[in-house]
Order: C-alpha cells, then structure tokens, then sequence
C-alpha cells in the first residue's frame, strides 16, 4: 500500500472511529483501524472500524500508487495526524506490517496488524432505504436516546424502539428506562412501504449516527434495516449497527390517556427553578415536590441532612390543586433535549406520570412516573 491523501481528508476519515474502537484488551485488533488503499477509476482510501456491535466505513479521497491493506491503532494514528502540518500525508505499508507515514520534514513509522486478521465488517443490503434529513435524524436522536436504559441487564431497554405509524407515514421512536419515557414522531415524505419496523437500535449506534449528521456536509442519510442489522450512510460514509433481540415493552400501556390539569410556561424558568432547588433534594433520588395551584408552581425539596428548599412560578392555571413527586433530573433531562421555549406539563392525579411536550411539537412527547415522598 502506498498513497498520498490531504491531512485533512485522513483526519476527518480517523475522526469518525475514535467512539467506535473498543478500549478493551479482549480483542486488541478492535483498537485498530483498517486502512485500505484502492486504485482504478476511483482511487481512495478506505478508513473502517468496529467493536462488532457498531461498524463505520469511510471512503477518503487519495493519490494510490499501490493498493494494498494495513491496521494500525486508531487512537494514536489520529493523535499523530492531528497535529501534523497541513500538507499532504503519505502513507506506505511495509511487508512486516508496519505504516511508514510522512508530511513534511515529519517521519513516523508505526507498527501495524495484517488486514487479514481484521474482523469482518457487516454487508449490510437492505431491500429498502428511506432518505431523512439529517436534521430530522438529528432532532429523533436527541429526544428520545436520553430516556434509554444504561442498565446492562435490562438488555431490551438499552436502545431506541424504531417503528413506523400513521399507514408508514411516520417514524416513531420510544425509549424508556421503566422509570420515563421519551417519544418522538416525524412523517417520511412519499412514506415507507417497505422499510422494516419494530426494531431496537443499540445506544451506541445512534450515538454515532448523531455524530455522522451533526456534520458540517451532512444533508440527507439513507436508512434501512436488514436482518438483525441497520444501515445508515451519508455520501461515502457507510454506518452499520447490530439491533438489539428482545421484546420492546408495551409502551401505549404507560401513555397517560387523560391529562386533566395542563399548564405552560417558560422553559428555562422551570429549569432554572428546578436545578437550585434540587441542589437541597436527596442525592440519590433528586426528588422535588411539584405543587399546583392557583396561579402558582411550587417546587419543593427537603434533605433531613442539609434542609429545604422553594421556589415559586406564576402560571396561568385555575384549575384543583395538586401535589406529586418527581426525580428532578427526569425532567431536567427532557427539558434539555426538547430545546424549546415554552413547555406544556400535563398532570391528571397524584398516582399518574407527568406529561411534557414542547408546545411548539405536538408529536414531541415525555413521560415522568411519579414518586413517593
């Protein structure tokens, strides 16, 4: 393999991996990154990497004057190239498997792995692709992710649920923990007849699909799933992710039907309000007291060990009164992903959920299940 490529071109292509390589020492190759040269009508390089789970491929631009395939580790190959002067690299491997890498008066050889050792990544082919804005991915993402289990044991909950509604005019995606629920639906122009649905798509995978679509170039991205499998790319850049086996929870169970008492305010004043008074709330459950009446939202918290706290909102609301418990960090964590001014929050009695929407996105919604105190 010998090639020249812009350093911004191997910088950016490199970028892409450092979420993806696997930090552990089960397999020390999934630290690598694949670089593979290839000559023809198009010569480029191809930059991949995978922790078998997640797997993303890039195709770099470049000047090939012999193809050929090397791993190299991906960390310390983007550390080095991050700080190399803007000129182009050149990049050569040796037949004892070591990247010979030059740009400028700069020289550095870099011990490697045969490409054959590489695991295999994924041909993912789906029968159907669905083309998103990026920032409609974007927006899926950023409010429903944030509500996904982190327990491992709860496997079935570590992802994002992907279903299709509304006779496949709309993606709908749910996430839940068992103690909130996110949900979120965007329409899909001309439909999607014949994309898979009813699907969990691991954390991780849609941490890197936020990543990809959050790029500068990022416009539209292609989306299908095959098998246990799900693809997304964007121009060169090609995404692949293995689904989550396991039953989704029944999440229209947990969907309040009524919401009786429905007030709105300014977002950030009832961020504001409840991050002070949660700092007097018990560490471990962040609980706050949410009272409304009259004219008012009081939050509340007390902390046998530290005190209490209060604060006060004027809303627009002459309806009953009525005193629930929330973890305050649920509702902090979904008011900062709906990134809106005002909020509509939805209560009906003292044993149901607490009901968030952004009054600007009706489709946009979050469910926080209340708290004894």
């Amino acid at each position: 393999m010998k090639l020249s490529i812009p350093r911004a071109e191997l910088q950016r292509g490199l970028a892409r991996l450092q979420a993806i390589v696997e930090k552990r020492n089960s397999m020390p190759i999934l630290a690598n990154a694949l670089l593979r040269a290839t000559k023809g009508d198009h010569p480029a390089l191809e930059i991949a990497a995978t922790d078998l789970e997640v797997g993303i491929r890039g195709i770099q631009k470049a000047e090939v004057s012999k193809a050929g395939a090397i791993t190299v580790a991906a960390r310390k190959l983007f550390e080095i190239v991050r700080e190399l002067p803007d000129e182009p690299v050149a990049l050569a491997a040796t037949p004892n498997s070591y990247l010979e890498l030059q740009c400028g008066r700069s020289r550095f050889t870099i011990a490697g792995t045969a490409a054959e050792e590489f695991p295999t990544l994924p041909e993912v082919a789906p029968t159907a692709l669905v083309r998103l804005p990026a920032t409609v991915i974007a927006n899926l993402i950023e409010r429903t992710s944030y509500a996904a289990s982190v327990d491992e044991t709860r496997y079935n909950l570590n992802g994002v649920y992907f279903e299709l509604v509304d006779d496949r005019t709309k993606i709908r995606m749910v996430a839940t923990d068992g103690h909130r629920l996110a949900l979120i639906d965007r329409p899909i122009a001309g439909g999607a007849p014949d994309l898979a649905s009813g699907v969990i798509l691991p954390r991780k995978g849609l941490a890197e699909l936020k990543r990809l679509v959050d790029e500068e170039d990022a416009d539209e991205i292609e989306i299908g799933i095959e098998g246990n499998s799900a693809l997304a790319r964007k121009g060169d850049v090609t995404l692949t992710m293995r689904l989550i086996e396991g039953e989704f929870p029944n999440y229209r169970q947990v969907l309040p039907k009524t919401s009786s008492r429905r007030i709105t305010l300014s977002a950030d004043a009832l961020n504001q309000a409840l991050r002070r008074v949660a700092l007097l709330s018990v560490e471990r459950s962040k609980a706050v007291r949410v009272e409304l009446t009259s004219g008012c939202l009081k939050l509340s918290a007390t902390n046998p060990d530290l005190g209490e706290a209060s604060e006060e909102i004027d809303i627009d609301y002459a309806g009953d009164s009525i005193s629930v418990g929330f973890n305050a960090r649920y509702l902090l964590d979904s008011l900062s992903a709906f990134r809106t001014k005002e909020v509509e929050l939805g209560l009906e009695d003292e044993m149901s959920p607490a009901v968030l929407r952004p009054t600007e996105d009706p489709e946009t919604l979050a469910v926080v299940m209340p708290m004894r105190l």
